[in-house]
């Protein structure tokens, strides 16, 4: 039997990751992965099941962010036993991921369900999963460092290289025995950029027979970092002279803290005026602290600026963590110019959704986009500046200005992703496959590989590729 490739997630989109290698000896399932995208939609997709979990010899997990980790909860319901294979740093993140989507999933519904019953009709919906079924999955989890090889499966030996993603995320390199030749299959799961700030950049791999890459800016290129704190530090004083707040968007993983780094250094070098900053998230705040810990992840430009000389790269005056709903709430009663760091990312979930409620129709304000926003996502309709939008079933009229920073998205644009193609062993490397990236990305990319001299596959969901 030849090895085989499919995917039953993040092939032509973005969310929802869900790889698999089968081999006639053992299946690996790479990442685990919920779907995000309009609410409708990703409810429908993440309850579908088009696999037998209980026939799963083993999984990996690239790293901890919510597409590629949410529906991990799912697996021991549908049969699964075996290990969650990751980084300690990535187990870690992840208990705070899946803990504090089981805690939204749960408040989001009673929110919706009074407001059902305010309108007179019921809503019968449950949640994908509770907090039992968190702590059932995080009893999988196995860790193991970078570049230590282990056997996941049978007739299959895996190593994790740094993907500079964010804290613990991972690439795979998969040897897969076959007779006695061996076959390595590599992949990247989100590809980090180099020059980023707090982690490393991402490692270049041994050689390897194919590759399987995201593809989520194939079609587009990040502003050089440099350019980050001027274009960050304008919208602030912009914004300030207004009198306006400052709403942000952010992955509670990375990108909150790579937007507390940056103004750490703006108000030390006195580019931004003094004023409040609040991370609203639970999460963040937990994540923060997880970041903290993990030292042996960090650049040695962090390690230079910041540990060795005993200051917090995460903590200045003025930085305030918002941990209770109380808390929260009383940022809506806020008066002057403020900054706001909430979740979820792409504003389909969490807390971030009130702060956006409250606040869309001051021209004053200013929502600030610093990530990637899936089709259909809330996110995308305000990046889009479309003239209304609904938040928990309420229309509001955007007015505050919208403001993009390509800066500081943690995925690699097309060229970072050629750069990292053209350190493998040309001789080596048979084929590319591209995964996590909509069609327009992935159709921009898949020419440029093979423009230069890559054979390139757009992976598309529930087809198999014989290796």
């Amino acid at each position: 039997m030849a090895v085989e490739l499919y995917s039953h997630g993040a092939a032509g989109e973005v969310t929802g990751s869900k790889h698999f290698l089968k081999s006639d000896r053992a299946t690996l399932m790479v990442d685990c992965g919920a779907f995000q995208g309009h609410r409708e939609e990703a409810d429908r997709k993440n309850r579908e099941w088009p696999f037998a979990a209980r026939e799963l010899s083993a999984v990996v997990l690239s790293h901890a962010h919510f597409d590629h980790c949410g529906l991990l909860p799912l697996l021991p319901k549908h049969g699964y036993t075996g290990s969650v294979h990751a980084t300690p740093a990535t187990r870690d993140l992840a208990s705070l991921v899946l803990m504090d989507s089981a805690s939204i999933q749960a408040k989001d519904l009673e929110y919706l369900r009074k407001q059902a019953k305010r309108r007179g009709a019921a809503l019968e919906k449950q949640p994908l999963y509770g907090e039992n079924e968190v702590v059932e999955s995080l009893n999988l989890f196995t860790t193991i460092g970078y570049r230590r090889s282990f056997i996941p499966a049978d007739g299959m030996r895996a190593t994790f290289y740094d993907a500079g993603h964010i804290l613990g995320s991972a690439q795979t390199v998969v040897e897969v025995a076959q007779g006695t030749n061996t076959m390595r299959v590599a992949f990247t799961g989100d590809l980090g950029r180099r020059g980023m700030p707090i982690l490393r950049d991402p490692e270049t791999l041994p050689g390897v027979n194919y590759l399987v890459i995201e593809s989520t800016y194939g079609n587009r290129r990040h502003d050089p970092m440099i350019e980050a704190q001027q274009k960050l530090a304008d919208v602030i004083v912009r914004t300030a002279n207004r009198g306006g707040k400052i709403i942000i968007p952010a992955f509670a993983l990375e990108r909150t803290q790579e937007l507390i780094y940056a103004l750490n250094q703006l108000l030390a070098a006195g580019k931004v005026p003094k004023l409040p900053v609040f991370v609203d998230s639970p999460m963040a705040t937990n994540a923060t602290a997880i970041y903290r810990v993990h030292q042996e992840c960090y650049d040695a430009e962090t390690r230079r600026d910041f540990l060795d000389k005993h200051q917090n790269p995460f903590g200045f005056d003025d930085l305030n963590y918002v941990s209770s709903i109380a808390e929260s709430k009383s940022l809506n009663a806020l008066k002057g110019p403020a900054i706001i760091i909430s979740s979820s990312g792409m504003c389909e979930a969490g807390r971030v959704l009130h702060h956006l409620l409250n606040n869309v129709e001051n021209p004053n304000n200013t929502i600030l986009i610093v990530g990637y926003m899936a089709e259909n996502t809330l996110g995308r309709k305000i990046l889009e500046r479309q003239p209304e939008i609904t938040i928990f079933g309420e229309q509001r009229k955007l007015k505050a200005e919208v403001t993009k920073l390509n800066t500081f998205s943690a995925h690699a644009d097309y060229e970072d992703i050629l750069a990292h193609v053209r350190c493998l062993d040309r001789a080596q490397l048979q084929r590319v496959f591209l995964v996590h990236g909509e069609v327009d990305a992935q159709t921009h990319l898949k020419k440029l590989l093979e423009a230069a001299g890559y054979a390139t596959t757009v992976m598309r969901p529930g087809e198999h590729y014989a290796l």
